[in-house]
């Protein structure tokens, strides 16, 4: 924003001095442009959550389930411990959830779900904000109820018919996540792209307008790319490099690629508990593009990682000439 050359993107740090259009034309922002207003406006603090100056909030994943992919899957107690550690690492929420969604999980019932979770939510709640990660509308309320302040769901409100009206209703935050298929198990299957991130800021598009239409402002929808949901390597690394795309829907922005399988698959590294320094490479890159919020599972070490760059950037942006 030095000498007027950028504009603040959202409000700041970070900056912006070109557009790309449609037509794939790159141009400086024209002062009567539709998006600028969109592009610069500060966003509202998602849940209510003030963001770090310079650094995204961090989202600790606390797994209620036996067959979670990134093998931390916990039982009650040990999630109810799991997720106050991450408090003290510096997680800013917790995203709970008690369903695997990996590609070859099975479907778990909405009541052995809430079995799972709700203990755990009940727990936590007091705490500090919670996120509950769910496709079912019953749970959803049922978390709710418990405490949680947060739906996050992986299918964007659609596998549930009567998901939208709990949101809508409960007027809470939202997260909306891209997902090829509605089934898990299917997301990894025939994958085509003509262009990843355009096709992915498309979709959430839609919902997006699709919940403000309903009366669930931008301000409390915050919408996920699904880094690993239904993609190849080369679109998970176009969805991270070109996540500014996503800065024109006006909404805050998540990104979860914490222990993916497109981690291993780049770096050779089979189990997914040991892919801790590429999910750190991948947090980093994504808080470079302007994340508002990261789903993790190592958080003293993202947050550790965050505050270095963070004040690497303040350092540069301080410094003479």
């Amino acid at each position: 924003m030095r000498d007027g050359l950028a504009l603040p993107l959202q409000g700041g740090p970070f900056a912006f001095s070109l557009l790309r259009e449609p037509a794939g034309t790159i141009i400086p922002p024209p002062e009567d442009h539709p998006a600028l207003e969109r592009l610069t406006r500060p966003i509202q603090p998602f849940a209510g959550i003030e963001r770090h100056r310079a650094r995204p909030l961090v989202m600790g994943i606390v797994n209620c389930t036996p067959d979670s992919f990134s093998g931390d899957g916990t039982a009650r107690d040990a999630a109810i411990r799991q997720g106050h550690a991450m408090l003290e690492a510096g997680a800013d929420m917790l995203d709970i959830g008690g369903e695997s969604t990996r590609p070859d999980a099975a479907p778990v019932s909405a009541e052995e779900e809430q079995a799972r979770i709700l203990p755990v939510i009940r727990a936590l709640a007091t705490s500090a904000p919670v996120s509950v990660d769910t496709r079912h509308a019953a749970t959803m309320q049922a978390a709710l109820d418990a405490g949680a302040e947060v739906i996050n769901d992986v299918s964007a409100l659609r596998h549930d018919g009567d998901a939208i009206r709990v949101i809508a209703q409960a007027r809470c935050p939202v997260i909306l996540m891209h997902m090829r298929t509605l089934d898990p198990r299917t997301m990894q299957q025939d994958i085509q792209y003509q262009d990843a991130p355009l096709e992915v800021a498309r979709f959430l598009e839609g919902r997006v307008a699709t919940l403000e239409a309903l009366g669930i402002p931008r301000g409390r929808i915050c919408v996920d790319p699904g880094i690993g949901f239904g993609k190849r390597i080369e679109d998970n690394l176009a969805l991270i490099a070109r996540l500014p795309l996503l800065f024109n829907l006006g909404c805050a922005i998540l990104v979860g690629a914490s222990r993916k399988g497109f981690i291993g698959r780049i770096t050779g590294v089979a189990e997914a508990g040991q892919r801790m320094p590429g999910s750190l490479a991948m947090a980093l890159a994504a808080a470079a593009q302007g994340a508002h919020i990261l789903r993790v599972h190592d958080v003293a070490e993202t947050v550790q990682a965050l505050k270095c760059a963070e004040a690497l950037a303040a350092g540069f942006q301080e410094a003479p000439g």
